[in-house]
């Protein structure tokens, strides 16, 4: 199936909720709205043409706070049809949420989670919304463009690039 057939199916089902396209992209991709996202990504999981049965991927994108925005990013595989798919969703970088998707692919509860970890990124309905990599009360989120990087945790120095290149230089 082309990529202009799955846009057609999307926008067949639900009007025009495309809001922006990328062929350039591997794969493919589609940027829609946010309040669109959970009836979107239901359709291409129950959709008997497209049947997206993989989520292969989740990634968040921090445009920075110059940009005001940061983007949450899926990729999707369908196994018995072999076709692909990007679906990107823009958030407001004040407030990021988005409705989870772990009801639709039980791969991404834990996806979103390092997505949250990681940005900062609140997934609305998911089962088990808390940090994965990092401990509970670390503070603040480590891939974000802002982030201020903790000298101690638990009395513990921290090492980092900024301490390291410190210590370096016999400054630390």
């Amino acid at each position: 199936m082309s990529f202009d057939e799955i846009k057609s199916i999307i926008t067949n089902q639900f009007g025009d909720i495309i809001i922006s396209e990328d062929e350039k992209a591997t794969p493919k991709a589609i940027e829609i709205a946010a309040e669109s996202l959970f009836k979107t990504m239901t359709c291409l999981y129950e959709h008997d043409q497209l049947y997206f049965d993989m989520l292969s991927c989740i990634t968040g994108l921090d445009n920075g706070p110059e940009a005001g925005s940061m983007e949450v990013i899926y990729n999707l595989y369908s196994i018995p049809f072999d076709h692909h798919l990007m679906v990107k969703v823009n958030l407001d970088r004040k407030e990021p949420q988005i409705d989870s998707v772990s009801s639709i692919w039980k791969t991404a509860d834990w996806l979103e989670r390092e997505v949250f970890d990681m940005y900062g990124i609140a997934f609305n309905n998911h089962p088990d919304l808390r940090r994965i990599l990092l401990p509970n009360d670390w503070e603040g989120y480590p891939l974000r463009k802002d982030y201020k990087h903790q000298d101690l945790y638990h009395g513990i120095t921290v090492a980092h690039e900024d301490s390291l290149k410190k210590e370096e230089k016999g400054e630390a």
